[in-house]
């Protein structure tokens, strides 16, 4: 449990310096463009920010909601889906290599959802780890 502690905290650590680095290169982009008089593209920076966002997403799914975190952005989506399913949900890999399982839990012990419910609730998970990151990213 530690170690993955550790590996989240480097991982957002990083994640941190890029932000601080993309920061910079944007301010200077934005000094050149300046600079030759030229206007910056919106639609160009819109489509950057969405990629970026995109990509923290699918960071936060694949890696900080199956492995567990106490980040409150991960905390948050995964609170938004259990509220939406009314019940909680374990997102686990399992030892033999299988793909992603969702687990919620019964009277009878854990259940295993069916892949169609799966298929549905990772989409919705998408769409909330969208939009949380877009509200939180700069």
């Amino acid at each position: 449990m530690a170690e993955a502690s550790v590996k989240v905290r480097t991982m957002l650590r990083t994640y941190g310096r890029q932000l601080t680095s993309a920061r910079r290169i944007a301010r200077f982009d934005r000094t050149m463009l300046l600079a030759r008089a030229e206007r910056p593209d919106p639609d160009a920076r819109d489509a950057r920010r969405k990629e970026m966002v995109q990509r923290v997403a699918r960071e936060i799914i694949e890696n900080l909601i199956v492995n567990g975190s106490e980040n409150p952005v991960v905390l948050d989506i995964k609170t938004a889906l259990e509220h939406e399913v009314g019940q909680p949900l374990v997102f686990e890999y399992p030892l033999d290599g299988d793909d992603l399982h969702i687990l919620r839990d019964t009277p009878a012990g854990p259940q295993v959802l069916p892949p169609d419910v799966m298929g549905r609730l990772l989409g919705r998970l998408w769409e909330i780890a969208v939009s949380r990151v877009d509200e939180t990213m700069l």
